[in-house]
């Protein structure tokens, strides 16, 4: 029985070994039956770098801003050469051309936020409209190639910007990666405790006799986000990077259980 039990957490352990994602825009649908879609997240793509010997990485190089080296350069808009009024210039509002993608530009600047785990979500949806009336491709249909692919990049970038800041774990991983903490996506859960917990969650949902039961799990699945949400946000606020990764691995696994019972309701 205890061999049994041993192995069986070795499995968990190793079927939960699948890497958390970041979500990114893989190609944006410009034949949407709406000009101002609301984002669906069943376009996911894994976000990562890849070192000169092709290992992947998670550099916070990608995301952080590099606007301190930049500050001493004057911004100008490619079509009227209007100088752009801070370091966020995504839309020429002189003559209402899109900009190039510039990749210094974090998640947080695009949608006027503090860099900070704990943000006003409420607020994002209504940002994410307002940048999409100016940037959709569809809006810019007549003007010319370059401009038409400017604002699908910009476009797919705001996209990804929303999904990454609305997730709790997405964002704490994203928030991470800007301090140049590597998340390992690999890593094997290696907690006892945690797997055997896990195991018994999973056993739940699979015996589960109906969507009430299912939608108990769930609530309780919430319960321990939140908390694992709060650990990070304060141990992250503390600096202390190997308790938010902490949190960030349990946050990961609970998620991992909502997503199952998802798909049984």
């Amino acid at each position: 029985m205890w061999k049994s039990k041993v192995w069986n957490l070795t499995l968990l352990s190793t079927i939960l070994r699948r890497r958390p994602t970041l979500l990114s825009i893989s190609h944006f649908q410009s034949n949407s039956t709406s000009p101002f879609p609301s984002p669906s997240f069943s376009t996911i793509s894994r976000i990562s770098n890849f070192d000169f010997l092709g290992n992947p990485s998670f550099s916070g190089k990608t995301f952080c801003s590099e606007s301190a080296e930049k500050s001493h350069v004057h911004v100008r808009c490619w079509s009227c050469g209007n100088v752009a009024n801070g370091s966020l210039f995504l839309f020429c509002d002189s003559c209402r051309s899109i900009q190039p993608l510039d990749q210094s530009v974090d998640y947080f600047q695009i949608f006027g936020l503090e860099r900070k785990y704990d943000i006003g979500v409420e607020n994002l949806e209504g940002k994410y409209k307002d940048w999409q009336k100016k940037l959709h491709p569809d809006l810019v249909h007549s003007k010319s190639e370059k401009e038409r692919g400017f604002a699908a990049e910009q476009s797919a970038r705001v996209i990804d910007a929303y999904r990454t800041l609305s997730k709790p774990l997405l964002r704490a991983i994203y928030i991470m990666s800007l301090e140049g903490v590597d998340v390992d996506e690999e890593e094997t859960l290696s907690d006892p405790e945690l797997l055997s917990e896990i195991l018994e969650i999973r056993e739940a949902v699979e015996e589960a006799a109906d969507s009430q039961e299912l939608n108990q799990i769930q609530s309780q699945m919430q319960e321990k986000l939140d908390h694992w949400s709060n650990s990070f946000a304060n141990a992250f606020q503390c600096r202390k990077f190997e308790e938010a990764l902490n949190s960030i691995r349990r946050m990961t696994y609970y998620q991992r259980v909502n997503e199952e019972i998802v798909k049984k309701l």
